[in-house]
C-alpha cells in the first residue's frame, strides 16, 4: 500500500472518533458505516492515482452528508420545467383531497377489505371499481398497481402459452427499458407480430389469427407518433374480427382519459376509456397517474367475465394496490364523478388558459427583478409538454421567465441542490422557468430560490 493510501483512515477509526459517534447517533451507525466505506474506498482509489486524500473531518462530512440525504427521504421540489407529467419528479401531483385521504388511510386502520354492514371480507378496490364503471360504462373493473402490471395480468390470465397478435408498429418501450415484448414474455404469452412499422392492415391480423391465438392486442403509441405513409385498422375493425373468431380483444390505451368530456379545453387528442370500450374493446388497460391525474395505479376495464378471470389469477394478488393508493384513487375518481376535474392538478394545468400562466410569469419576474447583478430576467412565450409517456409532440402554449447569466448550468445545478429544490430547463443559453407547472403559492419560494442561487448561497429554510 502506498503512503498516500495509508493516510486514509479506517472506517472503525472514524466511527470511534467523537465526531463519528455523534454522527452515528444522529444518522444511525449502520447507514453511516456503509456510506463511510464508500467514501473511504473512493479516497483510496484517488490516492493511488496521486491525489492527496481529504482530511478525516472532510471525509466524515462527506459520508454524513450522503447518509443524511438517504435518511431524509423524498424531498418536495418545485417543477418549473413545463413538463406536466414529469416521470422523474413523480408524475401527477395529487389533489389536496386525495393527498389527505392517502395520509388518513396510512396512519389509521381502515375498512379496506371488510363490509361494514355484514362484517364479512370485501374487496379492497370495490369502491374505486364502482366509480370506474360509472365513469366509463364498463361492465366491470379491476385496479392493480400500475399499467404494465395490468397488461401482464391480462395476458397471463387470457393467453398464457398461447399466441397474442400485435402490430409491429405498436411494440413500444414504455420507459426504463421495459418493452411490450418483454412484458408479453413474462406473462407466458407468445408474441406474433403482424404488418410493418408504419402500415398494418386488418388483413394482417386476420391472416395471423388461428386456433392457437389467445388474444388480439392493440397498443396505443402514447410516447411516440408514426406519421406520413401510415395505416392501421380501427378499434371497431379489430373488435369485429375478435367477435367473429371468438378471440378476446385487449386495448392498452396507456394514459387514456376517462371520457370524451375530459377532452374539453385540453389541447390534446387521446383515446378515452369510455370510447375504447364503446368501440368494441373487451378489455382496456390504462394508468391512473397520467391523464387521469391520480396516484400510480393500473386500471383494467371491460367484460365482467374476463375481469373475473383476471381477478382469480394468482398474479392479481402480487400486483394489488396498497390502501394509500386505493384511498387516493377513490378521492380522484369521486372528483371526476362530481364533475370537479378542474380541481385535479394535471387536468387543471392542461386546461389553464395561457393568459393566466402569463400573469403568474409576470408575478415571478417582478419578484425576481428584471435587472439582477450579472444576470437579467424577462417574460417570454414558450411551450409546455404533457410528458410521462403521454401525447408525444403535443405542445401546450405557455409562458416562462428566462434568466440569462454567465453560467446557466451552474445556476440550474444550484437550484436543484437548494431548499426548496427547483427543476427548470436550459434553452439557448438561458435558464427557463415555465409557469404552467408552478402553482400560485410556489411563486414566493421560487423567487427566493432564484435569488439565492444567483448569489451562490444556500436558500435558508423558513
Amino acid at each position: 500500500m502506498t503512503d498516500a493510501r495509508r493516510n486514509v483512515p479506517s472506517v472503525d477509526a472514524m466511527l470511534r472518533s467523537d465526531p463519528g459517534r455523534r454522527a452515528s447517533r444522529a444518522l444511525g451507525r449502520p447507514l453511516l458505516k456503509r456510506e463511510l466505506a464508500d467514501v473511504l474506498d473512493a479516497a483510496r482509489a484517488a490516492a493511488e492515482g496521486g491525489i492527496a486524500p481529504p482530511s478525516a473531518e472532510d471525509l466524515l462530512t462527506a459520508a454524513a452528508g450522503r447518509a443524511s440525504r438517504v435518511i431524509r427521504g423524498l424531498s418536495v421540489v418545485i417543477n418549473a420545467t413545463g413538463v406536466i407529467l414529469h416521470t422523474n419528479l413523480g408524475r401527477a401531483p395529487l389533489p389536496e383531497m386525495a393527498a389527505r385521504a392517502a395520509a388518513r388511510a396510512g396512519r389509521s386502520y381502515t375498512d379496506l377489505e371488510v363490509d361494514r354492514g355484514t362484517g364479512v371480507r370485501g374487496r379492497r378496490s370495490s369502491r374505486a371499481e364502482s366509480m370506474l364503471r360509472a365513469i366509463t360504462g364498463a361492465e366491470d373493473a379491476l385496479v392493480v398497481n400500475n399499467c404494465a402490471a395490468a397488461l401482464m395480468l391480462a395476458l397471463a390470465a387470457l393467453a398464457r402459452r398461447k399466441e397474442v397478435v400485435v402490430s409491429r408498429g405498436e411494440l413500444i418501450e414504455i420507459g426504463g427499458e421495459f418493452r411490450i415484448p418483454d412484458i408479453m414474455s413474462a406473462s407466458g404469452a407468445k408474441l406474433v407480430e403482424v404488418g410493418t412499422t408504419n402500415r398494418t392492415r386488418i388483413g394482417d391480423y386476420r391472416a395471423a389469427v388461428g386456433v392457437r391465438t389467445g388474444a388480439i392486442l392493440k397498443v396505443h403509441p402514447s410516447n411516440y407518433r408514426v406519421v406520413g405513409f401510415t395505416a392501421a385498422p380501427t378499434t371497431q375493425q379489430l373488435a369485429e374480427l375478435a367477435r367473429r373468431t371468438g378471440v378476446p380483444f385487449l386495448y392498452d390505451v396507456g394514459s387514456g382519459l376517462p371520457d370524451r368530456h375530459a377532452h374539453d379545453g385540453m389541447p390534446i387528442d387521446e383515446p378515452t376509456l369510455r370510447d375504447s370500450l364503446a368501440e368494441g374493446a373487451e378489455l382496456v388497460t390504462s394508468s391512473g397517474d397520467k391523464l387521469l391525474g391520480g396516484p400510480q395505479a393500473g386500471l383494467i376495464l371491460g367484460r365482467a367475465e374476463l375481469i373475473a378471470r383476471l381477478r382469480r389469477h394468482p398474479i392479481a394478488r402480487a400486483v394489488r394496490v396498497d390502501k394509500m393508493q386505493v384511498a387516493a384513487l377513490e378521492a380522484v375518481l369521486a372528483m371526476i364523478v362530481r364533475g370537479e376535474q378542474d380541481a385535479i392538478p394535471v387536468q387543471r394545468m392542461l386546461r389553464e388558459p395561457p393568459e393566466r400562466v402569463k400573469t403568474r410569469a409576470h408575478r415571478l419576474s417582478e419578484r425576481v427583478g428584471g435587472d439582477l447583478e450579472g444576470a437579467s430576467a424577462h417574460v417570454r412565450p414558450t411551450e409546455s409538454v404533457v410528458g410521462g409517456g403521454s401525447v408525444p409532440g403535443g405542445a401546450v402554449p405557455s409562458w416562462a421567465v428566462e434568466v440569462r447569466c454567465a453560467d446557466p448550468a451552474s445556476l440550474a445545478a444550484r437550484l436543484r441542490a437548494g431548499s426548496p429544490s427547483v427543476f427548470c430547463r436550459m434553452e439557448q443559453g438561458g435558464v427557463l422557468f415555465d409557469l404552467r407547472t408552478v402553482r400560485d403559492d410556489e411563486i414566493h419560494d421560487l423567487a427566493r430560490a432564484i435569488w439565492y442561487a444567483l448569489e451562490g448561497e444556500d436558500h435558508p429554510e423558513d
